[in-house]
């Protein structure tokens, strides 16, 4: 009987190594990734998404063969004034969407090689680094859409002041 048993505790030490090795992997998914399609010649576009972190997480850096500089901005207000800043790191607090958007944070592909147009892919590296430090780096490909394209793809959501 003692010979039968021994691929059960096998498995069974590989089901708790496995166990032990899963806080490590700590996934990122990224969900709607997208591009502003550009005019020729324009210095710079914005990049969307919604990151959402299996446990809690910060996206310390993105890059972009397409750009020279790859930033994560945030839209600010001061007063009646729109501004943006530079954003180091975003935290990703676990299993909450964190959503990049044209009025909040973005991230902002500068110096780009070429026009980005409508309907290409722009690849995305996008570096995720946990609590415990240990980093991970998500290959995103995101769609380009036209110019007026809203997040969400409507219009429905805009404000208007009368």
């Amino acid at each position: 009987m003692a010979v039968s048993l021994q691929p059960i505790k096998r498995g069974l030490a590989a089901i708790a190594l496995l166990g032990m090795a899963l806080p490590a992997l700590a996934q990122t998914t990224v969900s709607e990734a997208w591009v502003r399609a550009t005019v020729p010649h324009q210095p710079s576009t914005g990049a969307f998404m919604t990151l959402t972190a299996s446990s809690d997480s910060k996206l310390v850096s993105v890059a972009s063969p397409v750009a020279k500089t790859v930033q994560v901005h945030e839209m600010t207000m001061n007063g009646d004034v729109m501004g943006m800043r530079e954003v180091k790191a975003v935290e990703l607090p676990a299993g909450k969407a964190v959503n990049f958007d044209p009025s909040g944070l973005h991230v902002m592909l500068m110096g780009l090689n070429q026009q980005v147009k409508e309907g290409d892919k722009v690849p995305l590296t996008l570096t995720i680094e946990d609590a415990e430090g240990s980093k991970q780096t998500l290959d995103v490909q995101a769609e380009v859409r036209p110019l007026n394209a809203e997040a969400g793809g409507g219009h429905d959501h805009m404000h208007m002041n009368h």
